[in-house]
C-alpha cells in the first residue's frame, strides 16, 4: 500500500543556515538605523556622495528583506508542487539584488553627472562626520557577513555582501571627497567620488546577476567539467556510453544530474547504478543524480543508436 505521505523517500531539498539568519538579523537591524542617519545627513550636507551611500543603504535594507525571506523560504521542505523545495528562491532574490544594485549605480552616474553641469555647495564637516561613521559600521557588517559566507555557501547571502562592499567603499570614497573638498576647495570631488562609487556598485551588481542567470538558466556549475564526469563514468564496469548529461544547480551548493547509460546486457544493470551513484557522490559531491539504464537495440536513438552499434560491432 502506498506511503499517505508524500515521496517518504524525497531527498531534502533544504537548508537550515543558521549562521546566516544570525548575520542577517543583525546585520539587518543596524542597516535600518543608519540608513535614516545617512540619509538626514545626506539631506543636510547637500552631498550627492553620501546620498549615493544613503541610497545604496536603503537598497540593503530591501536586498536583506528578501535575503530573509529566501533563508525562510530555503527551510521549508519539498511538496507535490515544488518537488525541488524552495531553494530556488535563494536565486531569484540574489538575481534581484544584483540588479538593484545596478540600477542604483545607474541613477548615481545621471546624478553625478547633473552635479558637474550644475555644482552645489557642500557642508564638508557633517559630511566627513557621517561618513566615518559609516565607514565603522559598513565595516562592521562587511566582517559578520563574510563570516557567513565563510561558514555557508549561499548566494544569497553573497549578494548581500556586495550590498555591504559596495558601502564600505563608497563611505571611505565619501571620506576622501570631504577631504579633498576641504584641502582644495573643488566641490567637483564630490560628483567624480560618486562616479567611481557608481562603477564599484555596478561591477557588483553584474556579478551577482551573471551568477544568478547562470543558475536559474541551468547551466553547468564552473566547478565541474561535465565530460571528465562523462568519462569517470564510462570507466565503471558494465557502461559501454553515456549520453543525454545534464549537470545544474538547484541553489549555490544543491547540484542535480541525470544521464542515460547504455549498458552491456551481461552486467547487472542495478550494479551499474550503484556504482555511478557511488562515483558522484565521493568524486563530485552530486548526491541527488537520476540514472537511465538502457540498450541501443531496444531503445531507439536514431542515428546516434545505429552509429554505436556499428562501432561496436567492428570493435568485435
Amino acid at each position: 500500500m502506498a506511503s499517505a505521505s508524500y515521496d517518504f523517500h524525497h531527498l531534502p531539498h533544504v537548508k537550515t543556515q543558521s549562521e546566516s539568519k544570525k548575520a542577517l538579523w543583525v546585520t539587518l537591524a543596524l542597516t535600518i538605523l543608519f540608513t535614516a542617519v545617512e540619509i538626514a545627513g545626506g539631506i543636510l550636507s547637500n552631498s550627492l556622495a553620501l546620498l549615493s551611500d544613503s541610497a545604496h543603504m536603503a537598497s540593503d535594507v530591501l536586498a536583506l528583506g528578501l535575503s530573509m525571506i529566501a533563508l525562510y523560504l530555503a527551510t521549508r521542505p519539498p511538496n507535490p508542487r515544488f518537488t525541488f523545495g524552495f531553494l530556488r528562491f535563494e536565486i531569484i532574490t540574489s538575481l534581484l539584488n544584483g540588479l538593484t544594485l545596478a540600477v542604483i549605480a545607474l541613477w548615481i552616474l545621471w546624478e553625478g553627472i547633473q552635479r558637474f553641469l550644475h555644482p552645489q555647495p557642500i557642508q564638508f564637516r557633517l559630511m566627513l562626520g557621517i561618513a566615518a561613521v559609516g565607514l565603522i559600521v559598513n565595516a562592521t557588517l562587511t566582517i559578520v557577513l563574510s563570516r557567513s559566507t565563510k561558514a555557508e555557501d549561499n548566494l544569497n547571502v553573497q549578494s548581500a555582501l556586495w550590498h555591504f562592499i559596495g558601502d564600505l567603499i563608497s563611505s571611505i570614497g565619501v571620506i576622501v571627497s570631504a577631504l579633498l573638498i576641504y584641502w582644495t576647495g573643488w566641490t567637483v570631488f564630490d560628483p567624480i567620488i560618486s562616479l567611481v562609487i557608481a562603477a564599484i556598485i555596478f561591477t557588483g551588481g553584474a556579478k551577482i546577476m551573471r551568477e544568478s542567470y547562470l543558475i536559474l538558466m541551468e547551466a553547468v556549475p564552473e566547478r565541474f567539467d561535465l565530460e571528465q564526469i562523462r568519462a569517470d563514468i564510462r570507466t565503471i564496469e558494465g557502461v559501454e556510453d553515456v549520453h543525454d548529461m545534464h549537470l545544474w544547480a538547484i541553489s549555490t551548493d544543491h547540484y542535480s544530474l541525470s544521464a542515460h547509460v547504455f549498458v552491456n546486457e551481461h552486467i547487472q544493470p542495478l550494479c551499474v547504478i550503484l556504482a555511478v551513484n557511488e562515483l558522484l557522490q565521493k568524486k563530485y559531491g552530486i548526491a541527488h543524480a537520476t540514472i537511465q539504464v538502457e540498450h541501443a537495440m531496444l531503445h531507439d536513438h536514431g542515428t546516434y543508436g545505429k552509429a554505436f552499434l556499428e562501432k561496436k560491432r567492428i570493435g568485435r
